[in-house]
């Protein structure tokens, strides 16, 4: 896919759908407080140079924020739009190249963008809990080295190899004893 093929979708997006768009997925359940988590919260009016960015107070706590605080997204000088644009691209598995172009930004600056976003999608990952029975297909389990057991037991394998001697011995004494069928 060559980069001139793509649909340049900057022009289709304002800032008012982005911060629509951020205040849903960021607060699903209602607006509250990134302090103190109260629910209890105001509008205080907008932002001088983004005026669909709402900015907040929280009664309890007194704390005012606004709808990126507390994001990868704040603090930075390019418009949301451009941030929501960046990450639709990464969605649709384009290189960092591609989506400067599309975005007319250096390839920089969309590289670092792209680390900031991951970072951030990163930490909202939650933990993995396995619980109750787990399966698996496959194992592969490093037990030393294929026909050196005592390799192992010389870089402080478990006590399980410090008998290998005395099974390989064993098993010798099977193979060369065992009657045949014949």
């Amino acid at each position: 896919m060559v980069a001139s093929d793509l649909v340049n979708l900057s022009g289709l997006m304002d800032d008012a759908k982005c911060f629509a768009l951020v205040r849903q997925h960021r607060w699903p359940e209602g607006i509250c407080c990134p302090g103190c988590g109260s629910p209890a919260v105001i509008r205080d009016g907008c932002d001088d140079t983004q005026p669909h960015r709402q900015r907040y107070r929280c009664k309890p706590c007194a704390c005012r924020f606004d709808d990126l605080t507390g994001t990868v997204l704040a603090g930075h000088h390019q418009p949301l739009r451009v941030w929501v644009l960046c990450l639709y691209f990464m969605g649709l598995n384009l290189s960092n190249r591609q989506i400067a172009g599309e975005l007319g930004l250096a390839a920089s600056d969309v590289q670092t963008m792209t680390e900031q976003l991951r970072r951030g999608l990163v930490a909202k990952t939650p933990e993995v809990t396995l619980e109750g029975e787990v399966e698996i297909d496959e194992v592969y389990v490093v037990a030393g080295h294929k026909g050196q057991p005592g390799e192992v037991a010389k870089r402080g394998g478990s006590d399980g190899a410090a008998g290998w001697q005395a099974r390989r011995a064993a098993a010798r004494w099977r193979r060369t004893n065992h009657r045949s069928s014949a």
